[in-house]
């Protein structure tokens, strides 16, 4: 008979942290897909607030073919919505959707949705990650 052991880590008493980082960077994907839905829904209401059409395509990975249209939408409607108060879905991203339709400028909200999902990927986000859901790790860096 043969015995081995495995060596089983939480984050913060990994011998390397960064190849946890890189295991999770290289196999969860995911991590952003509550930026995204929350986006999605601030836009959706935003189109039902002001009416018209919306056609959006939009993606964690900057590059993917995204972008943000409203048509025929009634523009008084528009005006009245304060963005401060996040009248949609009481999230930040009816701000970055309200101001950006105002100014008829959409490349802010994508600006800002590349730059939470890089910081969702970040060595610190990561760390906080792990630590609030108590992940453990291999010697290897993979997740058990």
């Amino acid at each position: 008979m043969r015995t081995e052991t495995i060596n089983i880590y939480k984050i913060d008493e990994h011998p390397s942290k960064d190849k946890c980082f890189e295991w999770i960077r290289e196999n969860d994907y995911h991590i952003g897909d509550f930026e995204i839905e929350d986006l999605s829904s601030s836009i959706k209401k935003l189109s039902d607030s002001i009416g018209g059409f919306v056609a959006y395509n939009i993606s964690q990975y900057a590059e993917q073919g995204e972008c943000i249209t409203f048509m025929d939408y009634d523009e008084d409607l528009l005006e009245e919505l304060n963005a401060d108060e996040c009248p949609l879905t009481g999230c930040f991203w009816d701000v970055e959707v309200i101001n950006a339709l105002k100014a008829k400028d959409m490349t802010k909200v994508f600006e800002t949705l590349h730059n939470s999902i890089e910081h969702l990927y970040s060595d610190e986000a990561l760390e906080e990650m792990c630590e609030a859901n108590d992940y453990e790790f291999y010697e290897s860096g993979e997740r058990v």
